[in-house]
């Protein structure tokens, strides 16, 4: 039993823990708000919720794990986004605060000199944090379009505070906050990709859950659900602006956070000793890794760094979920693929008196009977044989 109060071990004793596990020498890895939105699609994971917890470079691990993944973007999109956020954000901000009072400004009077950029700049991120929330209250009381460039925002996570730091955050003379992600992929024709649109609003959700807790502190204050995207117009470098309603992607990913198991909890139940240290040898991180639970499906290969090393545990142990989250829910409580492939081989639960004790094994194994028989019937039709071309004429 825990010698631990109620509330969780003490503060200090945990940051002990977390260090030892990530290794003594290694700084941490902060998180970011797109690990957050990875993290919150997989809650049930609790390899990624301590590693991310801890500040484990991932990326390093994977790589001295023998299964490295290549994430990031190039070098040329990086100078590429730089160049353009600095182009928005140019001349005290005036074209960012045009294009959020353009897109919504309501009633209120467009930005003018009196606009405000407070400088931000503070020792640590806690430090930061603390300084942005100042500038936040400050902002609202004043009532004038202020521009945040680069805050830093804290928001617990699995019982851990995380740091973030969106692109901009601009406070409307009415207290509104507005949450600015700035993007280098282009928006043609006033519409950007699907796929790029949905990951940078699941990334802004976490910016806005992150502010919700500061604005609930202060009154008159109030996060916007709608956030600004700005991104190059067309095939130029001119910023343009599109709303993105954030309201499905923050409930979504407030539900998912709050599901996460608290890290202290995973920490407690690991055996003294072990360390996440990318510079240890290949065959103890393997055993560290596979101390703690992980819950792999293939969406983890578009979202963790970790993913192909759990992808190959998961093959090796028959897990289902390899194959996919639908395909383990279909399967019910074969929890195995060498029991789903018995079942349809008819050596399954379902051989005993009676044949529908188990609907999934008697789905499996008339699945596989009609496989056999188109198989079967495959086989037996001629090979196809192309019409013969007849001779031109000429």
């Amino acid at each position: 039993m825990s010698s631990y109060p109620p509330d969780g071990p003490p503060q200090t004793t945990l940051r002990q823990r977390l260090a030892d596990l990530r290794g003594p020498a290694v700084p941490p890895r902060p998180l970011d708000a797109r690990a957050l939105a990875a993290l919150a699609a997989n809650p049930g994971c609790g390899r990624r919720a301590l590693l991310d917890g801890a500040g484990v470079d991932k990326t390093a691990l994977a790589a001295a794990l023998g299964s490295p993944a290549a994430f990031g973007q190039s070098q040329f999109a990086i100078v590429r986004g730089n160049s353009f956020e600095a182009r928005v954000k140019g001349d005290g901000g005036a074209e960012l605060l045009r294009l959020t009072h353009a897109r919504l400004g309501g009633g209120a009077e467009p930005p003018g000199p009196d606009s405000r950029v407070p400088d931000l700049t503070a020792a640590g991120p806690e430090g930061r944090a603390a300084r942005t929330a100042l500038a936040l209250r400050e902002a609202t009381a004043a009532g004038t379009w202020t521009l945040l460039d680069h805050p830093m925002l804290a928001l617990e996570v699995a019982g851990t505070p995380a740091y973030l730091e969106p692109d901009a955050v601009v406070v409307h003379p009415d207290g509104r906050w507005t949450v600015v992600e700035i993007k280098s992929f282009p928006m043609i024709d006033g519409a950007a990709d699907a796929a790029k649109v949905g990951a940078a609003a699941r990334q802004a959700a976490v910016y806005v859950l992150a502010l919700e807790q500061t604005a609930g502190k202060l009154e008159g204050a109030r996060v916007g659900h709608q956030v600004l995207l700005v991104c190059p117009k067309d095939f130029s470098n001119l910023p343009t602006a599109a709303l993105v309603d954030v309201r499905r992607e923050r409930a979504v990913t407030r539900r998912q956070l709050e599901r996460l198991t608290r890290v202290e909890e995973l920490a407690e139940g690991l055996p003294q000793g072990l360390c996440f240290d990318p510079a240890r040898p290949a065959a103890e991180l393997t055993e560290a890794v596979s101390a703690v639970s992980a819950a792999y499906a293939p969406e983890c290969l578009a979202a963790c760094e970790l993913a192909f090393h759990c992808r190959e545990r998961a093959r090796d142990a028959g897990e289902p979920a390899a194959l996919g989250r639908s395909v383990r829910g279909e399967l019910g409580g074969l929890t195995t693929v060498e029991a789903a492939l018995a079942a349809a081989a008819g050596a399954g639960p379902c051989t005993g008196t009676d044949p529908d004790s188990d609907p999934t094994a008697a789905a499996l194994r008339e699945a596989a009977r009609l496989r056999a028989e188109a198989l079967a019937s495959a086989a037996a039709r001629p090979p196809y044989q192309a019409p013969e071309t007849p001779e031109c004429p000429c």
